[in-house]
């Protein structure tokens, strides 16, 4: 890897940690939303295998939002917002579909993961600069099977697209009667529950592969975990500060179309 290119994917990374953080804190959609995106298209830059490139991607991902799920939910816990009980009832299920979706992930192609990616990523951004905070499809998150499936997918999708859980668990939550506050401060322990076994997963999965670049424990290249988790790991309280003294919805359409145009970028090269 030649010194302007090291230059390059450091600052590329730095901005990335930064964004993740605060973006985590905030909207508690998870940082992966904004790492995977810029890792992959990064990776490309630098003539990465294209067999790796979005395993690489995500594998990294789930590695820096360790540190950051850690600092976010602290920060939310302080506020009163994290459902610890619904935390109690949800773990294991989720556990399960993290074990699913990480074991799905090691032996999909690059196109597959990129698709899976770009096809939830773009109903994301549409939820959110157009999706109300105040729609409701049930006063009350469902009990019985359907209470078990649901934190189960939402840890194997969120492990298979290297993001924390906050993506596809906030709107989740809010359509089930819980507060956005709530919703965003407990889907802030998601990314916990997610990202530990979702890393342990893509060391395993990626151990001997061809095609990695230098500095890379499996899946997980450690140049990018160590660039973006301290910088994302002390952005994510101010950002959950700013959720609680701002109004979301200029944020919420600025963030909405940067998800919108790089998922679309992947989806893009997913299937030509």
């Amino acid at each position: 890897m030649f010194h302007g290119e090291v230059g390059t994917l450091a600052v590329a990374l730095v901005i990335a940690g930064a964004v993740s953080g605060l973006t985590a804190g905030m909207l508690g959609v998870g940082g992966g939303i904004v790492v995977v995106p810029v890792l992959y298209h990064v990776l490309g830059l630098m003539g990465i295998d294209p067999g790796v490139r979005m395993h690489l991607a995500i594998g990294t991902s789930l590695a820096t939002i360790i540190p950051t799920a850690f600092a976010s939910v602290r920060a939310h816990d302080r506020k009163g917002a994290v459902d610890w009980p619904l935390l109690r009832r949800w773990c294991v299920p989720m556990l399960i579909g993290v074990a699913a979706g990480s074991t799905l992930a090691g032996i999909a192609r690059g196109q597959t993961l990129a698709l899976v990616f770009a096809l939830i990523a773009i109903p994301v951004a549409i939820h959110l600069a157009f999706g109300s905070e105040e729609r409701r499809i049930a006063e009350r998150l469902p009990e019985g099977p359907a209470g078990l499936a649901l934190p189960a997918l939402i840890g194997g999708l969120s492990t298979m697209m290297g993001i924390g859980g906050g993506t596809i668990g906030v709107p989740v939550m809010t359509l089930f009667g819980v507060p956005i506050h709530r919703a965003v401060g407990t889907a802030s322990a998601f990314g916990v529950i997610i990202s530990i076994p979702g890393t342990i997963g893509a060391v395993i999965s990626g151990w001997g592969k061809h095609g990695l670049p230098d500095y890379s424990l499996g899946y997980v290249n450690l140049m990018g975990f160590l660039l973006i988790a301290p910088i994302s790991f002390f952005a994510a309280p101010f950002g959950a500060q700013i959720a609680h003294q701002m109004d979301r919805k200029k944020l919420r359409a600025v963030f909405a179309l940067f998800v919108a145009v790089t998922a679309g970028r992947m989806l893009y090269d997913a299937l030509a």
